[in-house]
């Protein structure tokens, strides 16, 4: 059991602001497409790299490593978060003996981006014929 504090033992932390002025990356400095968001980490081949994705978690890490899995030229994908308080996710992928493993990052990203689209589309369906029967 933890000791009692008395009142004047109690030291007040400081609130978070709420406009983001905080020691960590704020969301508009991540989201900004001007800087580098994705580095090959070093040991890369043209068969077998490890890629650094900053900003991104494991909605992405999943989808992706999904993805780039569907390709039968990749051998092995796989994704982790190194640190759970750090916004970064490494991305590891192996591939068959003359595919580039940069293809395969792009192909993968490219399908994913092709599944979005077709999401968004049948949802945006969906919800107009709800809008229509409800009307």
């Amino acid at each position: 059991m933890p000791s009692q504090l008395s009142k004047s033992q109690d030291t007040p932390m400081p609130d978070a602001s709420a406009n983001g002025d905080n020691n960590g990356p704020s969301q508009a400095s991540i989201i900004d497409l001007g800087e580098q968001r994705i580095r090959v980490l070093p040991g890369a081949s043209e068969t077998a790299a490890s890629f650094e994705f900053e900003g991104e978690d494991h909605t992405l890490g999943n989808a992706l490593r999904y993805m780039i899995m569907k390709n039968p030229e990749v051998e092995f994908c796989g994704y982790s978060i190194p640190h759970p308080s750090e916004a970064k996710m490494n991305v590891r992928i192996q591939t068959y003996e003359g595919t580039s493993v940069y293809d395969a990052l792009e192909k993968g990203l490219d399908d994913l981006m092709d599944l979005c689209d077709v999401v968004a589309d049948k949802f945006t369906l969906a919800r107009d014929a709800f809008a229509a029967e409800e009307s």
